[in-house]
């Protein structure tokens, strides 16, 4: 049998100890840090809020244009009242909870109906004031979409 020499020995060392080193640090990245969880919250909040004004800026422009008292009206009133409380209960879940995977889970869920209001907005004729809030909030859905790697919504 061949004799192992001390620097073959002291390589093979080196690498296990790196390898173990690298796997603990991907570990370590995985987990979110608090920081990270916070500028989330504060992301959740912000789309939160810019939901509530932009439910309100149609709202108006809808009691201010033809289609007030239509099913029309209904129709666009239910779709973003469903996505506004689909927000609600994204802010609701990740306040009481750490679970970086049910709140992946609720942001898909947003981002589905925020899809089929953004279909609605594209095809429609808006006040000006709608639109600006439907993009403010278009954008920060965006950045929110980009933290857990899916699909942003179309302009």
């Amino acid at each position: 049998m061949r004799a192992v020499s001390s620097a073959t020995v002291g390589f093979v060392v080196a690498l296990a100890l790196l390898t173990s080193a690298g796997a603990a640090d991907a570990q370590w990245r995985a987990r979110p840090r608090q920081d990270d969880r916070v500028d989330v919250g504060r992301l959740i909040n912000r789309v939160d809020s810019h939901s509530n004004d932009f439910r309100r800026s149609v709202d108006r422009a809808l009691d201010r244009s033809r289609l007030n008292g239509s099913r029309t009206e209904d129709r666009i009133n239910a779709e973003v009242k469903q996505f506004e409380n689909e927000v609600d209960r994204l802010r609701g879940e990740f306040d009481r909870r750490d679970n970086r995977d049910e709140t992946r889970r609720n942001v898909e869920r947003v981002l589905r109906q925020a899809d089929e209001v953004n279909r609605m907005i594209r095809r429609s004729t808006f006040a000006r004031d709608v639109d600006r809030e439907w993009s403010q909030l278009r954008a920060e859905l965006n950045t929110l979409a980009g933290v857990y790697n899916l699909k942003t919504l179309r302009a």
